[in-house]
């Protein structure tokens, strides 16, 4: 590092002290993921003096990098402990992955566009999150081959929450996931599977995410 090269382990501090804890998360596992895992590693080399900043940034086809603290809100709805196996749907670059992986047991992810499934490979690898499990594919039908999964974390907003995706959830496990318009404001939905047949619903706000397309999502 030279003299005018950014300090983004200082810059990730803030951005977890302004951003994240400012704002309400008080999970302190998520917080030290946040603050750890190296978030310009994941967005394009010419925005990574803005990968700390309070907004989405830009990854190539017509594809998003959430916003930090959409990413931590979502991680701590999931009550991850660190034994979980966890199914995340929209890899993108692969930051959120690699949050994932950085709070749970085992972390598969599914992305639909395969330049970015590539590009999330080289970038959890880069970043040591080798482990992560990438799949390109239609993440509205999940991955059927390595359910059941105890979270399941959705990074695109779904017109209703796939069924696919409730079935691989575990009794107890949590769904995360925008829920509502293909182009306007989403609920963040959480489900918790409570039996077979029965799912507790809870709000977390309204936000804005790409609509999810596939089989059980958007045409």
């Amino acid at each position: 590092m030279n003299a005018t090269d950014p300090d983004f382990a200082a810059l990730r501090r803030a951005m977890v002290k302004l951003q994240i804890a400012g704002r309400g998360i008080h999970d302190g596992r998520v917080l030290e993921a946040m603050a750890r895992v190296p978030r310009e590693v994941f967005v394009p080399a010419h925005l990574a003096d803005e990968a700390c900043e309070d907004h989405p940034l830009p990854i190539g086809h017509g594809q998003t990098i959430s916003q930090p603290y959409i990413v931590a809100l979502m991680a701590e709805a999931l009550e991850l402990t660190g034994r979980e196996r966890v199914l995340d749907i929209g890899t993108g670059s692969g930051y959120a992955a690699a949050v994932l992986a950085s709070l749970a047991l085992e972390v598969y992810s599914i992305e639909r566009i395969p330049e970015l499934a590539d590009l999330a490979r080289r970038n959890l690898d880069a970043a040591g999150f080798s482990q992560v499990h990438v799949m390109c594919g239609d993440g509205t039908l999940g991955w059927p081959e390595a359910a059941p999964f105890d979270g399941i974390c959705v990074a695109a907003g779904a017109p209703v929450v796939p069924d696919s995706l409730k079935q691989q959830l575990t009794i107890g496990g949590r769904l995360v996931i925008p829920v509502g318009p293909e182009h306007s404001v989403q609920q963040l939905t959480v489900l918790t599977r409570r039996s077979e047949h029965d799912y507790q619903q809870e709000n977390f706000g309204d936000v804005r995410f790409v609509p999810l397309l596939g089989e059980e999502g958007w045409p």
